[in-house]
């Protein structure tokens, strides 16, 4: 089977009319072209001027100074453009010669060689050193951005008997329709790449595991459906995986891997999924962070010490919110969080007790009675978090429902209705303290 045999980028520049470098992955080692030798003197390719635009491929003319053949220095203008084997060196004016062609067209020449570098000759798949390159991107943007990135890895079921039964040129014609299929199926976002042989890679970002399945299954489906000529039906074997935080592209690379094995192994004709990425817990995060007890300025009912009181309840409610949503990196995140809440909850319902009492309220053991059975629930929810079994529904309702809902609002408003005239002001900050759950 064919396999990308495009000509590296160094031996395409040399048919250029114009000087260029190319300084590939190492850094300081330059490949100059023939036109550049022509021009100027040999042993430059190290100079300081050369190297600064190298490591910074800005895109922009910018005055190097370079010496001719003729033995004189001149300044000449040089743009240094990022390519895919490395950024690329290109003189306009050297040493006061104009460019043979014009700018417009060398661009698109650059743009030429880039694109002939990065892709497979056969298929027209973007290839497998550009493949490399673009995941290195996507993790750093990902892990930048929070959002997911998944890889789908196909391979064409017994396709060694394809090139036997059939030959070489009726595989290369199976793998260039299948290709054509299958971009017809992928977003305009989602990248197609070929890995080697019968293998292919699609580079879906902003999609989970669960996403790429779904996109594997329909391609799965697609290919079962084509018929070849000279070949008839062909199937494919896929695996999913979706990146993990801290993993690197090869350990990543390495599950997909496993991950297509096993839907060999399993039968072929069929998709393995690993179910496993960041997405699980960038949608617990953003889930629980959308659940916010937010305190409303109309809720201040003007006596400095209850208003700050309420609002450490509310910070703290938050505080343990968000505590759940990391869990699973600090599975001690949430008991703190619990405890710190549980102590200013027990605090604050000691202060009501000696306020109540000074004001004579009749139902105060009633009252104590309800701070005890909240206090009791609290012990019961904190009990559940050391067993693994309390989740954010169990916290949201203890938090808006028993402590809220039905104390704060109920109970606590009862006692301001029950105080006289003029003498409700204080106790009427537990009724203004509404929670409210967004």
């Amino acid at each position: 089977m064919d396999t990308d045999n495009s000509l590296p980028m160094h031996d395409l520049m040399q048919h250029l009319p114009v000087p260029l470098v190319l300084f590939g992955d190492r850094a300081g080692v330059g490949i100059a072209n023939h036109r550049f030798a022509d021009v100027f003197q040999p042993g430059q390719l190290d100079s300081p001027d050369l190297l600064r635009l190298a490591s910074n491929p800005a895109g922009v003319w910018q005055p190097v100074t370079l010496r001719r053949r003729d033995g004189r220095d001149r300044v000449a203008r040089a743009q240094a453009v990022a390519v895919a084997d490395g950024v690329l060196l290109v003189f306009d004016q050297a040493a006061g010669e104009a460019l043979q062609q014009d700018n417009e067209r060398l661009q698109a020449r650059v743009a030429e060689l880039e694109s002939l570098s990065a892709h497979d000759s056969l298929t027209g798949a973007w290839n497998r050193g550009h493949l490399e390159r673009m995941v290195d991107v996507e993790i750093s943007r990902a892990r930048r951005s929070g959002m997911p990135v998944t890889l789908v890895l196909l391979d064409i079921d017994h396709f060694k008997r394809i090139n036997d039964h059939h030959g070489h040129l009726a595989g290369d014609a199976v793998l260039t329709e299948l290709v054509g299929r299958i971009r017809q199926r992928l977003r305009n976002t989602d990248l197609l790449f070929r890995w080697g042989g019968d293998e292919f890679v699609v580079l879906a970002t902003s999609v989970g595991y669960r996403g790429g399945a779904a996109l594997a299954e329909g391609l799965r489906r697609t290919v079962e459906d084509m018929r070849f000529p000279e070949v008839g039906p062909i199937t494919v074997s896929m695996g999913v995986t979706e990146y993990n935080d801290g993993e690197s592209a090869q350990s990543w690379f390495r599950r997909t891997d496993a991950a297509l094995y096993a839907a060999k192994f399993a039968g072929r004709n069929r998709i393995h999924v690993d179910r496993q990425g960041r997405s699980d817990r960038h949608a617990h995060r953003a889930g629980t962070r959308m659940l916010r007890l937010l305190w409303l300025e109309e809720y201040a009912c003007g006596d400095p010490a209850i208003d700050a009181a309420h609002r450490e309840l509310f910070d703290l409610g938050n505080a343990l919110i968000d505590a759940v949503a990391e869990q699973y990196s600090e599975p001690g995140l949430w008991r703190a969080a619990l405890d710190s809440m549980l102590a200013h909850l027990a605090g604050h319902f000691q202060s009501e007790e000696t306020l109540m009492a000074r004001h004579g309220y009749r139902r105060l053991a009633v009252h104590r009675r309800a701070h005890a059975g909240l206090l009791r629930r609290a012990d019961e929810l904190r009990a559940a978090v050391e067993r693994g079994d309390a989740t954010l529904s169990h916290l949201v309702n203890f938090l808006a429902n028993d402590v809220v809902a039905l104390h704060l609002l109920k109970m606590d408003r009862d006692f301001d209705l029950q105080l006289p005239p003029g003498k409700g002001d204080a106790a009427r900050a537990h009724s203004c303290s509404e929670m409210t759950v967004a």
